[in-house]
């Protein structure tokens, strides 16, 4: 029970590694008009939930096995395809930020050789630190396997967007928990699409999100940092 205890702690969007301050895209979809009630709320999460399955989703499966058969290289290179495959300043900003965010935090509840390797690697440039490398490193020490692994990111994505959704749209709580609820039915789908993916097949088709990104950059006004 105590580890499920914690993998649910881990996976809390509360957590304190700073994934508030972004949004992945919702406030520009919003701006433009691609999102504009629940409905097309609940479509763009999904249409983000299959992105990040077969890009973030491969590189965190990749690092978490390269975890469990301590690969540091496997895992520094898992975490440089992932970086180079996210178009934009502020999509790798995010990935990094809270990647290191999170080493760090993780670092102060429970000891990880691994994890300290991999935050020492972030800060001597080694390699950039991406988010769902640093959750598979640590989950992989706590016991967690990939599968758990990979549903506790795709849940934590979409409840990024929808906690962004009640503070930039007129939806309530129990709205959100619908759509999340809703979402979540994939996930088995999701896994079992990229699980047998390698990191050269890791890629996505969403030319939609990449032009919010772009729109995201020349706004004016902006809420969240992404």
């Amino acid at each position: 029970m105590a580890h499920l205890a914690r993998l649910l702690q881990l996976s809390d969007s509360t957590l304190p590694i700073g994934s508030f301050a972004f949004s992945n895209g919702l406030e520009s979809a919003l701006q433009t008009g691609v999102v504009k009630d629940a409905e097309s709320l609940h479509r763009y999460v999904e249409m983000m939930l299959r992105q990040t399955a077969r890009m973030d989703g491969v590189a965190l499966l990749h690092a978490h096995r390269a975890a469990l058969a301590g690969d540091g290289d496997a895992i520094r290179h898992a975490d440089q395809e992932l970086f180079c495959r996210r178009v934009g300043e502020e999509q790798q900003m995010m990935l990094t930020r809270v990647g290191k965010k999170f080493a760090e935090l993780t670092l102060k509840i429970t000891p990880s050789p691994a994890l300290e390797r991999w935050l020492a690697d972030i800060r001597s440039g080694l390699t950039p630190g991406c988010y769902p490398v640093g959750q598979a490193v640590a989950l992989a020490h706590l016991g967690a396997s990939e599968r758990e692994a990979f549903v506790m990111h795709q849940y934590g994505v979409g409840s990024m967007i929808l906690s962004a959704a009640l503070r930039l749209m007129r939806i309530d709580h129990l709205e959100t928990q619908r759509i999340l609820f809703r979402a979540q039915a994939r996930v088995e789908d999701d896994y079992c699409g990229a699980r047998d993916l390698t990191l050269e097949e890791m890629s996505s088709f969403a030319p939609i999100f990449d032009v919010l990104v772009a729109h995201h950059t020349t706004t004016h006004v902006r809420l969240f940092m992404n």
